[in-house]
């Protein structure tokens, strides 16, 4: 019952912040992006180009639709915490379009140069999809099949992301008779995946967490059982006091990063906690990390225990 309690009021905490990051990348599509004939990547991208052919209305319905299949890959490969996150920010960015498209319809847009379109879209769209990822969540589905390519074939979630976004604006010039469209969506993708990065600090998919604790024990057991996740104890001595103590060092998931955090400071709020990019792990000759395995082991042995 205190697990459901912290998780639901962790969930309320961060959904005001994953609205809001909903509501500046739905507005920047409706008032930048989409009348200045630039598009988004991924799921939404392809969204963007069936409602060029059959109606700007339909996009709210497209991009919910057309993630369907991105959530049913997500509750197979991923916790259910991040679901619920993940399913949030895309029904309330599909939302927001709807509200601006249907509500807000009469509302001017912008129009600019090429240069004007693509900072100002990517820097909003990146601010809002930015925010949305900062707070554990997710508005579009391409990312997660990004993340299970990583994990399966070793690639990086940037990669794959870059090599799907290639075909949707290759299509999108084709749909819209322009290869300018093309390449100011490529552009503004650019201007937008360094916004993202630059709002949610690093979105290198492991990332290493040194946690300096004085109840080492509770937060390993806690981390070992309900994340499913190893963890290696250091032994140090302070620096200022001279007292032995034990360090938990922990590899982690960009996505379990946030609920890491969360369950440690729920059992010691004085907790030290220093996060870094870890941008490969390497065990073995020929081997990558891959917390998911890792994670899967573990819940094995404690049904068979």
């Amino acid at each position: 019952m205190a697990n459901i309690a912290r998780k639901r009021k962790s969930y309320f905490k961060t959904i005001p912040w994953i609205i809001l990051g909903a509501f500046i990348a739905a507005s920047s599509i409706k008032f930048i992006i989409l009348p200045n004939n630039v598009i988004d990547g991924g799921v939404t991208g392809i969204a963007m180009i069936l409602a060029h052919i059959f109606g700007s209305f339909w996009l709210p319905y497209l991009v919910l639709l057309l993630n369907v299949p991105c959530v049913l890959l997500a509750y197979k490969h991923f916790g259910k915490s991040f679901l619920i996150y993940l399913i949030s920010g895309i029904i309330l960015f599909s939302f927001f379009l709807f509200l601006l498209e249907d509500v807000f319809h009469n509302l001017p847009v912008f129009h600019g140069d090429s240069l004007e379109v693509v900072v100002l879209g990517g820097i909003t769209l990146g601010a809002g999809i930015g925010l949305i990822i900062r707070m554990g969540g997710c508005s579009d589905g391409s990312e997660v099949i990004a993340i299970i390519i990583n994990r399966a074939k070793g690639y990086t979630i940037g990669q794959v992301v870059l090599f799907i976004n290639f075909f949707v604006f290759l299509i999108a010039g084709y749909v819209y008779g322009e290869w300018n469209t093309s390449i100011r969506s490529f552009i503004t993708y650019i201007v937008t995946y360094k916004t993202m990065d630059f709002v949610i600090v690093g979105l290198d998919e492991l990332k290493s967490a040194l946690i300096i604790s004085s109840k080492p024990k509770e937060i390993s057991d806690t981390v070992v059982h309900e994340l499913g996740l190893g963890l290696t104890i250091l032994y140090g001595r302070g620096g200022y006091a001279g007292d032995d103590r034990e360090l938990l060092l922990v590899v982690v998931d960009r996505l379990q990063l946030a609920e890491l955090k969360d369950i440690i400071l729920n059992i010691d709020p004085s907790a030290f906690i220093a996060v870094e990019n870890l941008h490969e792990v390497v065990y073995g000759r020929q081997n990558y990390f891959n917390p998911t395995k890792i994670n899967k082991k573990h819940k094995k042995l404690m049904m068979e225990a």
